[in-house]
Formats: structure tokens, C-alpha cells, sequence
């Protein structure tokens, strides 16, 4: 018996009410899941985003000080002394002092300017200050140009920040500076007047941020030549030996206690592998990727019992007409594909809706979340995957329906 499509529209004008249900539940699912899993793309992306960091050797102590009226001068010698005594020990590579470090979840950023007279800045840039030793410590691959000089480097206090003649910036910055690929030798303007010239080019340099915001700005990084004097408090970023990181980690704050105890270096969170960096600093991501997920999931399942019920519903509602069919010559195959097609016509509809709803969900979250726009690549996904999970969620009791016998035609209602 061939199958038309015209008697199963008939019968679903007949059930109207369980059609339309289904069909906007689907519309619903597809709407949401497509804008959720491009959530969690997101999400996972910046996760595994490049820091530019040796991570699997570096870490980060934060170090308070205990006594924060001191001068310049004393907390200066004390950082050179605090640097010489982590260089020193066995497995040490390389320690700096820095004001911040990449993926620390906020930290300095400034506006960057290609003349002093400028009014709207050319871009954002995260700013990075360490010495001769921040780059190697970092493990920062150079790409073009040189790294500081020891005369380069000057004390800079967080509330005194100026501009210093020379930087070193990422080679993102210097991409969205100068796209011609001439950064080097070249000045940027940021807080001051006077003029930084690029001697280096590193490349990558992730910003000490990765809220959305920093989105716009991804991998836009300098870093100017200068010991932090903050009275408050200091980074110290070490680089271990290969295989010695626990060691370093363990002997680290001995060995700036030895240094001097006028210091606080918190027990819990005082000091941190760039393991334990990375996680806090994409806690809240990986949050939301495993809720989307989940509610994925749930909306995915509920669809799938829904259309399942439904379907079993219908089938026991036309048992006597299935059976009528079956004694006129219908094979088992003509009624499961009756039933597939019935719902692959309703999963149409539903996904046709779902269609504009998810468009308009991503327009909505542009507007008011700071959303990219959704690749149609996510829309065509999602229906297929709705469409699939609908035949699928159809097939056992459409299969039950191909097997009422031709009897079920002779027994009264």
C-alpha cells in the first residue's frame, strides 16, 4: 500500500490540540538548545584559549606586606633581595615581580593611543609590569625583536604608573596597531604623553582578564620594563625546572620567610600552580557549560517522553483503525512509516518555528547579554538532531502500531 502524506494532514487537523503541543515544544527545544550549545562553544573556547605561559612549571605567589609604611627604596631592595633568594634555589629556572599575570581574572588594562593628541583611543591593551627577567620567567616566546635590558628597568608603584620610553607588546597588539607588520621600532602612547617605543614582540600574551568584555581586546598585551614597589604587596612569578615543580612550590615561601617574616603569603591561596590559575580563572565558564549542558539534556529527554506519549496515545486511539488497514492489505512497514511520517511532519513544523524563535533568542542576547551572533551552522544542528531525536523518540511505539494484527478490524469498539 502506498503511503500519502494528505490522509495523515487529515489526521492531524483531527488532533489538533496534541499536534500543536508537540509541535511548539519542539519549537521551544530547538530555540534553546541551539543558543545553549553555542554557549558552551563559547565557553569551551575560551577555556582552551593559549595563555603564552610555560604552564606546566610556573607559578604565582602573592605576597603581602606585614608593614606598609616603607619607602620606595626599602621596598625595592627588599623585592631584589626576595628575587635573588628564589633565584637561587635548586629548582628554580627564573622569578620576576610583576603587578599581574595572564589569566589572573582581572588586572590592569589601559588605552592605547598612536599619538599624544588623540581623542578616542585606537584600543584597549592589558598591561603587564616585570623586569629583564618577566618574559624568560614566563616562559614568553620572543618573535621579533629584544627582550628588556637590566637599565631599562625602572621601580614602578601601581599608583605611579608613567609610561616608560620602551615596551614590549603581543604580537595581537602589534597586529591591531600596525597591520602592515612594522611594530618594531615604532611608539604607542598609553598615560602619557611621551612616547613607548616597541623593542619586542611576543607572541602569545593571554590578558590578565577573560571576562566577555575582554573579548574584544583577545590577546592585546604590553609589558613595560619596571620592578612593582606596591607598599601593599607584589606577585612573585616563578619558573621552576622541568619535573621540580612541587619541589619550588614547597621551598618558595621558605625561602622568602627566610628573607624576611614581615610578610603574608596566605595558606590557601597565597600560592598557586597555573593549574589551579587556570581553573579559578574559567570556574565560572565551566559553570555555565556544564548548566547549559544539563538543561540541554533535560529539554532534549522531555521532548523525546513527550513525543514518545504522544505517539503511544495515538496508536491506542487507532488500534481498530490500524487493524481495518492491516485487513485491507497494509504491511507492517506501510504503518511504521505512517507514524514516522506523521511525526516527521509535526518535527517540521516545530523546527520551522524553532527557526525564528532561536534567531530571535540570539538577537535578543546580542542586545542585552553581550552575545556574539550564532553561525547558521547551529540552527541546522539543532534541527537535524530535533528531526532525529523525533523519528527516533516515534519508532518503538510506531513499531508497536505495525504490529496490531488484521482481528483488532473485528473487535467492537
Amino acid at each position: 500500500m502506498s503511503l500519502h502524506v494528505k490522509p495523515i494532514l487529515v489526521a492531524l487537523r483531527r488532533h489538533k490540540a496534541g499536534t500543536l503541543l508537540i509541535a511548539l515544544q519542539i519549537a521551544l527545544t530547538l530555540a534553546i538548545v541551539c543558543n545553549a550549545l553555542f554557549i558552551i562553544h563559547q565557553r569551551l573556547s575560551s577555556m582552551a584559549e593559549v595563555s603564552g605561559v610555560d604552564e606546566a612549571n610556573v607559578f604565582v605567589i602573592r605576597n603581602q606586606w606585614a608593614v606598609i609604611d616603607r619607602t620606595t627604596q626599602q621596598v625595592d631592595a627588599q623585592v631584589r633581595a626576595d628575587l635573588l633568594a628564589l633565584r637561587q634555589l635548586p629548582g628554580v629556572q627564573d622569578a620576576s615581580a610583576a603587578t599581574g599575570y595572564p589569566l589572573q581574572g582581572g588586572g590592569w588594562d589601559n588605552y592605547v593611543m598612536m599619538t599624544p593628541d588623540q581623542v578616542e583611543p585606537t584600543t584597549d591593551s592589558a598591561v603587564y609590569v616585570g623586569d629583564e627577567h618577566f618574559i624568560g620567567t614566563l616562559g614568553l616566546r620572543l618573535v621579533a625583536g629584544r627582550n628588556f635590558r637590566p637599565d631599562e628597568v625602572g621601580v614602578m608603584g601601581t599608583q605611579e604608573a608613567v609610561a616608560p620610553p620602551v615596551t614590549v607588546v603581543s604580537k595581537a597588539l602589534a597586529d591591531r596597531l600596525f597591520p602592515g607588520g612594522d611594530a618594531l621600532g615604532k611608539n604607542i602612547y598609553a598615560m602619557s604623553a611621551k612616547p613607548s617605543t616597541i623593542i619586542g614582540i611576543v607572541d602569545p600574551l593571554h590578558r590578565q582578564g577573560t571576562s566577555s568584555w575582554n573579548k574584544a581586546y583577545a590577546g592585546q598585551s604590553l609589558i613595560w620594563p619596571a620592578r612593582p614597589d606596591d607598599a601593599r604587596g607584589v606577585f612573585y612569578i616563578v619558573r621552576a625546572k622541568p619535573g621540580q615543580l612541587a619541589d619550588a612550590m614547597r621551598e618558595a615561601p621558605k625561602a622568602l620567610y627566610a628573607q624576611s617574616r614581615m610578610r603574608i603569603i596566605d595558606a590557601k591561596d597565597g600560592i598557586q600552580d597555573y593549574a589551579e590559575v587556570r581553573r579559578r580563572a574559567y570556574d565560572s565558564d565551566r559553570g555555565t557549560a556544564i548548566l547549559m549542558g544539563i538543561i540541554c539534556t533535560a529539554l532534549l529527554a522531555i521532548t523525546a517522553a513527550g513525543i514518545v506519549g504522544l505517539t503511544s496515545f495515538w496508536v491506542g486511539q487507532r488500534r481498530r483503525q490500524i487493524g481495518i488497514r492491516r485487513a485491507l492489505g497494509a504491511t507492517r512497514h506501510d504503518i511504521l512509516g505512517y507514524f514516522l511520517t506523521e511525526n516527521f511532519l509535526i518535527g517540521v513544523a516545530g523546527a520551522l518555528v524553532g527557526v525564528v524563535l532561536a534567531v530571535a533568542m540570539n538577537l535578543w542576547m546580542i542586545t542585552h547579554a553581550e552575545m556574539e551572533r550564532m553561525p547558521t551552522v547551529y540552527v541546522l544542528a539543532g534541527v537535524i538532531v530535533l528531526l532525529l531525536l523525533g523519528q527516533g523518540a516515534t519508532f518503538a511505539p510506531a513499531l508497536r502500531a505495525s504490529r496490531v494484527p488484521p482481528v483488532e478490524a473485528t473487535r467492537p469498539v
